[in-house]
């Protein structure tokens, strides 16, 4: 988080000599209630709320060597105290001693505002007897006695949300409630049929695709069947003075509907549309899970951790880290780039070829329409449930470093929307993990004229996509050269440059999207395997897994960001993605073809499917719950193995959880509506 506040100087204890020309200005009532605090804590029986706002004061602890320099306090405690005339109030104070940065929880009457409690803490007014209430860090510790005062920052005691904050929790309340209550009432249509049809009756109408109300003819309708029963509706003439007026209401009213939602989603069939490709399940899903492996890994070291050093010198010494903190965890993401990059292709192919074999621009732009139907409902949902949940949650001390990226959204919320969050300056993205979608997007609006070009001339599409390519390759190889980037590990989680130019920006990540085009179009248009030996698979498969190996192996090799232009590291950054993706798309390949073996038995397997149904999701939802984790918290995390392993999987299982109630409730009915709509 940028701190972008005057720098002021405090000498040892905040309570040295200071410039008396300085005017020492405190509200009245904030002094009166202070000294009242101070008085009291220095009687012999202190009241209790007296004892419990200087117990909340954060305090020095073990193993400030080891990183834990950060002194929380206790926040609850301190807002649970009630004074004569005021409340106990939680406040942070940001300081500087040498190298090291830190912040101490303090609690101060709630009549003073952040600007009383600096002046306060500068000239060493809140004292214990002849006892500072912040002292600093002991200088055997630290080779510097002297504090400097970077900011102050208090948390309300009160949930004061703004007219953005209650709109945004309205329209997800809106959004929920629109399918609830479509499932009411098909549950009491379906009722009152019942009760009120005979069975023969009721066996002739949905025989004769007659149906009063327009619901469901059975519980395994698929949205094709939805088609045809309003189709057949509309040409009935018994009903039709009826139907007409409410069939379109009736129609969405069943989309929306659980009955309707849920449908498929714990299937174990292929939930790839058309068939096909089953072992995209089990790269999808795996791949999701590594990435909510990283960020469960990642998220709590930027300052909650009490043992921050000992934590970077484990990673940086063993080997086995580069897993789940190294930049191969964000390959991850360049295989979800090279599985959007397949399927556009084979989807847009496949509309041209419903199309009778014709690319024209009602086909493209119905191609745009379902893209932003299929992401955007459940995104933008997402962007207002966290909105709403700034102003609603009680946050601990740990929240700081969450609170200006989520803040954003109220001003740049347009940005997701539009699509083009990650063209932003990386401190202005809105839910900062949604820039994929905004990258995908940009990268799905080439799939059209990337086809176009491979039918108008196969020499024109290779030139164009070598072109594209090249391009790619380049433009990170200078990037990383120019700003000396680092391959991604520890160091850069305070690198605002790597994020800034290169790590979300589309002209510097669109090879494997562009690999997954490639790979989409060769699979939907070829008339022959390209494997006919085994020993062509088996080759294939050693330099397949070899370069994963590589690729993998050379992050740890090059994990120090470079003190000046690396060409190692600029290679690497320009040329891993791309490699990648390929070794990704020879998986693929070779499942297809039939040399997959057991690894295309267990990519394939049904257990994947019903949890690729709800990956979109999963992706959108799990930094939630790694964020109200981490912004619940009073005290430190202490790093050890076991503990990161359950903290992966709680989120991981509270993400599935949400994530299928999301995606029957937000997602599915959008792409049901989009379905019967064509």
């Amino acid at each position: 988080m940028a701190l972008g506040w005057v720098v002021f100087v405090l000498f040892a204890g905040c309570s040295g000599a200071l410039d008396n020309t300085q005017a020492f200005t405190v509200s009245q009532s904030c002094m009166e209630d202070t000294n009242t605090f101070l008085w009291e804590i220095n009687q012999g029986r202190p009241k209790e709320y007296a004892v419990l706002m200087y117990d909340a004061f954060g305090k020095i602890g073990s193993n400030v060597e080891g990183g834990n320099a950060n002194q929380p306090g206790l926040l609850q405690q301190c807002r649970s105290a009630h004074g004569p005339t005021f409340s106990g109030q939680y406040c942070q104070v940001f300081l500087r001693q040498g190298t090291v940065q830190y912040f101490v929880g303090i609690c101060v009457p709630d009549s003073c505002v952040e600007d009383d409690v600096q002046m306060l803490v500068l000239y060493g007014r809140l004292q214990f007897g002849q006892m500072s209430l912040i002292p600093p860090l002991p200088s055997i510790l630290v080779n510097q006695s002297s504090q400097e005062m970077i900011m102050t920052h208090c948390l309300s005691n009160t949930i004061d949300p703004d007219a953005s904050d209650v709109t945004c929790l309205f329209v997800c309340c809106v959004m929920v409630a629109i399918p609830l209550a479509a499932t009411l009432f098909t549950s009491i249509i379906r009722f009152q049929r019942n009760r009120e049809v005979s069975p023969t009756a009721e066996s002739s109408s949905l025989n004769t695709g007659l149906n009063l109300y327009g619901t469901l003819k059975t519980n395994g309708s698929s949205s094709s069947e939805i088609n045809s029963s309003t189709s057949e509706e509309n040409n009935s003439t018994n009903h039709m003075p009826l139907c007409l007026p409410r069939s379109c209401v009736y129609r969405c009213l069943q989309v929306f509907s659980l009955q309707t939602t849920s449908q498929g989603i714990l299937s174990t069939s292929s939930s790839i549309p058309g068939g096909g490709y089953s072992s995209l399940n089990g790269i999808r899903v795996l791949s999701l899970l590594w990435i909510i492996c990283g960020h469960s890994a990642q998220f709590p070291v930027i300052n909650n951790l009490d043992n921050y050093k000992n934590w970077k010198k484990t990673v940086e010494s063993s080997p086995l880290y580069v897993f789940t903190i190294s930049g191969p965890v964000f390959l991850a993401v360049d295989t979800f780039l090279l599985l959007g990059g397949l399927l556009s292709a084979r989807s847009l192919l496949g509309s041209i070829d419903r199309a009778e074999d014709k690319l024209s621009p009602r086909l493209v732009a119905n191609y745009f329409f379902k893209r932003i139907k299929r992401i955007q409902p459940l995104h933008l949902f997402i962007m207002c449930l966290t909105i709403g949940l700034i102003s609603v949650v009680q946050w601990g001390p740990y929240w700081f470093p969450l609170i200006d990226s989520l803040m954003d959204c109220k001003t740049y919320w347009w940005a997701n929307l539009l699509l083009i969050s990650n063209l932003l300056p990386v401190h202005e993205i809105c839910i900062p993990w949604t820039w994929y979608l905004s990258l995908d997007f940009q990268c799905y609006a080439t799939t059209p004229l990337l086809v176009y070009f491979y039918r108008l001339n196969r020499g024109v599409f290779a030139v164009v996509a070598g072109g594209l390519l090249l391009m790619t390759t380049v433009a990170s190889v200078v990037i990383t050269a120019l700003l000396q980037l680092p391959v991604f590990q520890p160091s850069t989680l305070t690198s605002e440059n790597y994020v800034l130019y290169y790590y979300v920006k589309p002209h510097t990540r669109y090879g494997p999207f562009l690999i997954g085009i490639l790979t989409g179009i060769y699979l939907t248009t070829k008339k022959d395997q390209l494997l006919k030996r085994k020993w062509q698979a088996a080759l294939g498969w050693f330099g397949c897994l070899s370069l994963m190996a590589v690729l993998v192996g050379l992050a740890y090799i090059l994990r120090e960001t470079p003190a000046y232009p690396s060409v190692p590291h600029a290679l690497y950054q320009g040329l891993h993605r791309p490699l990648w993706a390929l070794a990704v798309s020879w998986i693929i390949l070779a499942c297809e073809e039939g040399y997959g073996g057991f690894i295309k038995s267990l990519l394939s397997l049904g257990f994947w499917v019903p949890l690729s149904n709800i990956s979109f999701a999963c992706y959108l939802t799990h930094p939630v719950f790694i964020i109200l984790y981490i912004g619940l918290q009073e005290t430190p995390i202490h790093y050890t193995d076991i503990n990161f392993m359950y903290l992966f999987l709680g989120h991981v299982v509270l993400t599935l959880v949400v994530s299928y109630v999301l995606t029957v409730l937000v997602e599915k009915p959008y792409l049901l509506l989009k379905w019967s709509s064509t």
